[in-house]
């Protein structure tokens, strides 16, 4: 990569900095893996102290908890709530036993979205049973490449129940059904965009369990006034969100499914879990506040206390923020807390009170049980599919579930202004709902100053946020009191290593630590003579800004590491670049709180996804006189991820959007992909210059 520093628009002339192939020195992330640990904790912490906290009375809960549900579907992919097509139910086969028999059923939630599952229906029924819907947990039987989704592994639940008077449902999960679909986009895959959309497989989970009931009110077997849902590990947590968001549930036993903030976050729990157990957390949400969705009605909260991805303080924690909901609703007996001794694992122990429960709450009795949950079928007796559908969408679904926004062209400038603020509004509240509020005090502060060679490099140090300390650098012709403007690089981890070889001739010094940061790398004296040319010719100021986890604050290195850690911002309703959107924002208040400074013109650059972050910095700070971008992703579909950006717009209407306020020009390999920021310029009647597509020199 080469970092760029751009000359007055007069001359257009680009210096470019040699790229380097210096091998890289062992990086000390000690610091950055620090900060970042506190950052997490404090912002968790937040979050867990801010959860229900203003809930004081039932009639505080209840002039909410609509609202709050409407959130949740939100938060889960389901809004616009989505349109109850045909079921489409087919019974494929049947399997006996002496005391129940099981239907091989599917159904499509969505057309060409199948659900695979087997219906327990008791024999010998006299009216209607309840019906309990069983949500599945990671837990596939496959044989010779063949899937038998979950229901198998998990059978011995649904013959259970029927035995003693149950209809059970028994769902496949998206990833571990007959058709295999993903859980897994951020995890493993690399699907960051899945953030951008707004999509989780969670959603997917509980739409499939919505229409899972409705399958089951068609039933005349059915008494549709009384579902039960449980479900344990993947399971347990559908079984939250079925509960939470559809009120037809009234007993609820999510076994191992939920824990709250604090054991995701802070003590690493979400290293172990898949996308399908978190909502997209746009509201901030802890967990205790998708329990409390659930009252007045039956919950039992039930887990181990051994459980090293469900740890029971968590739990505990958890159970606490529900009650305070029930007992305002005067419902504390509804609520209830199981915890057995054992590890993760699906125990007897764990299962009787589930039973009983259900006894309690839907049939009114609490009667001795006799009966143990064991398994009676191989496998393949409870297959679904001889052949898999060619029409499934499962195995893509994450790219449809959540509708991507459409952005027409505006007719006018009033359209123009109606789709401009709209979006505005959107990223503020849902795209980067995590910032810290304006007006946070920067406390800026000097680092060090020196000369050399006729250049002054001089450094400043500013809060960003608490436990994100970053430092601003600014270099110029030495002497220079009152540049003609100040350039802002957001700089890349590329971008940081270059920029340290360059200044490294003249400042090895002042920059020991900074070139540890970036691996000791060989200094680039060439790219300091031209450095030193530069501000003799002009008279600028060159500011450089390495956002979180670049440069001083960089941290563990390793893939898994940067993936769990950009899935921690996640659960705390952020992205790691929607983070450092703010970052950079925070610098470019930083130089103008500089009184010597306030009125000089400001440009701001960056490259690649540190571009795109610039872009948007530049939408929500006083405009700058130019923004100078490099091999801008023209989508967040490769490009940085914001929480449910994709939902309102793409790059290319942040690009108009910027165009409309400053001066833009794009250096891009490939000048295509800028239909729409043209076209809006185009329309409305701006200025040619707004907006200048070009390719780079050398």
């Amino acid at each position: 990569m080469r970092t760029q520093i751009f000359l007055p628009a007069l001359c257009a002339l680009l210096l470019t900095m040699t790229t380097l192939a210096a091998p890289a020195a062992p990086v000390d992330t000690g610091r950055g893996d620090r900060l970042v640990a506190d950052y997490f904790r404090s912002e968790t912490e937040r979050l867990a102290h801010a959860s229900l906290a203003d809930v004081r009375t039932a009639d505080d809960w209840n002039a909410r908890r609509e609202r709050d549900r409407d959130r949740l579907k939100e938060m889960l992919g389901l809004d616009p709530w989505p349109e109850k097509t045909p079921l489409n139910a087919q019974v494929t086969g049947i399997a006996e036993h002496a005391q129940f028999r099981v239907e091989r059923l599917h159904f499509q939630s969505r057309p060409g979205l199948y659900v695979t599952g087997n219906l327990y229906v008791p024999k010998g029924l006299k009216g209607r049973a309840p019906a309990v819907l069983y949500v599945c947990g990671h837990g596939n039987v496959k044989e010779n490449g063949v899937s038998y989704g979950s229901k198998a592994a998990y059978q011995h639940h649904g013959g259970w129940f029927a035995r003693n008077g149950y209809v059970c449902l028994i769902l496949d999960t998206l990833q571990l059904g007959e058709i295999e679909g993903l859980h897994h986009g951020t995890y493993r895959e690399g699907m960051w965009w899945w953030n951008s959309r707004g999509y989780t497989p969670a959603g997917v989970e509980a739409w499939n369990c919505v229409r899972a009931l409705d399958y089951l009110e068609t039933r005349p077997e059915v008494d549709a006034t009384k579902f039960g849902v449980t479900g344990r590990s993947g399971g347990g947590a559908y079984s939250w969100w079925i509960a939470a968001i559809d009120e037809r549930i009234q007993a609820a036993v999510p076994v191992a499914g939920i824990t709250d903030l604090t054991n995701h976050v802070v003590d690493g729990t979400v290293e172990g879990h898949c996308d399908c157990m978190f909502m997209v957390n746009t509201y901030r949400w802890d967990y205790a506040q998708v329990a409390a969705l659930v009252a007045p009605r039956a919950l039992l909260l039930s887990n181990t206390d051994k459980d090293r991805i469900f740890p029971l303080e968590g739990i505990v924690r958890v159970h606490a923020g529900a009650r305070k909901i029930y007992n305002l609703l005067g419902a504390g007996d509804h609520l209830g807390l199981l915890i057995t001794e054992g590890p993760h694992k699906d125990t007897q122990d764990l299962q009787v009170p589930a039973m009983h429960w259900f006894n309690r709450f839907l049939k009114g009795e609490d009667p001795l049980l006799e009966t143990a949950a064991v398994k009676y079928f191989p496998p393949k007796d409870l297959k679904v599919f001889t052949t898999l559908p060619s029409d499934e969408r499962n195995t893509r679904i994450h790219e449809t579930f959540v509708p991507a926004a459409r952005p027409p062209i505006p007719n006018s400038q009033d359209e123009w202004k109606r789709q401009r603020d709209g979006w505005m509004l959107a990223l503020r509240e849902k795209c980067f709902p995590g910032w810290t509020a304006e007006g946070a005090r920067l406390d800026l502060r000097p680092a060090f100053q020196a000369k050399k060679d006729e250049v002054q490099l001089s450094a400043w140090d500013f809060t960003s946020q608490e436990h994100v300390p970053l430092r601003l650098y600014v270099a110029h012709r030495a002497g220079l009191e009152r540049p003609d403007l100040v350039v802002l690089n957001a700089v890349s981890p590329e971008g940081w290593r270059d920029w340290i070889a360059e200044m490294l001739p003249g400042f090895a010094d002042e920059l020991r630590t900074e070139a540890a940061s970036a691996g000791l790398p060989e200094p680039d004296v060439k790219g300091f003579e031209q450095t030193r040319g530069m501000f003799r010719s002009f008279k600028w100021a060159m500011a450089y800004v390495a956002p979180r986890g670049v440069g001083l604050t960089a941290w563990d290195a390793s893939d898994r590491k940067q993936v769990q850690h950009r899935r921690r911002f996640m659960l705390l309703g952020q992205t790691l670049d929607g983070m450092r959107v703010w970052d950079i924002r925070r610098a470019m208040q930083a130089i103008r709180s500089r009184s010597e400074w306030t009125t000089v013109p400001l440009w701001l650059q960056g490259s690649g996804e540190m571009g795109v972050n610039a872009l948007y910095a530049s939408l929500f700070e006083p405009p700058v006189a130019r923004l100078d971008l490099h091999d801008l992703s023209k989508s967040h579909r490769s490009g940085p991820d914001y929480l449910n950006v994709l939902r309102f717009l793409d790059v290319p209407q942040a690009v108009a959007m910027a165009a409309e306020r400053t001066k833009l020009k794009l250096y891009q390999t490939d000048d295509g992909g800028w239909d729409y920021p043209r076209a809006v310029a185009s329309k409305l009647g701006w200025d040619a210059g707004v907006l200048d597509v070009r390719k780079p020199r050398g």
